[in-house]
């Protein structure tokens, strides 16, 4: 599962998804899942960045699903026309969607 940071702009948005695309080359699964649990500061650089986690998973044949979207950044994804492009994935039982 790849993890996304707490805070994600543009000034980190390069060297997340340079971090993010190494982890998904050695992800063994079928679907890729990003675990946007932990984002509270972003910008729309963070959709650019799933985008790109998006594009490459699909490159590998791969699925791809986001759990935890934060729904501020769901709504960007809606202003932008994305939000098809991120399918949202249940969070596990347990957890919790940030508030």
């Amino acid at each position: 599962m790849l993890v996304l940071p707490s805070s994600l702009t543009h000034d980190t948005a390069s060297a997340c998804v340079q971090m993010l695309l190494q982890t998904l080359q050695s992800d063994p699964g079928n679907v890729v899942e990003v675990d946007a649990s932990a984002l509270v500061r972003f910008d729309s650089s963070a959709l650019a960045v799933l985008l790109e986690c998006r594009r490459a998973s699909q490159a590998l044949g791969k699925g791809f699903v986001v759990r935890g979207l934060d729904t501020r950044l769901a709504g960007l994804s809606v202003l932008y026309g994305v939000q098809g492009l991120l399918p949202d994935a249940p969070l596990p039982l347990g957890a919790s969607a940030p508030a």
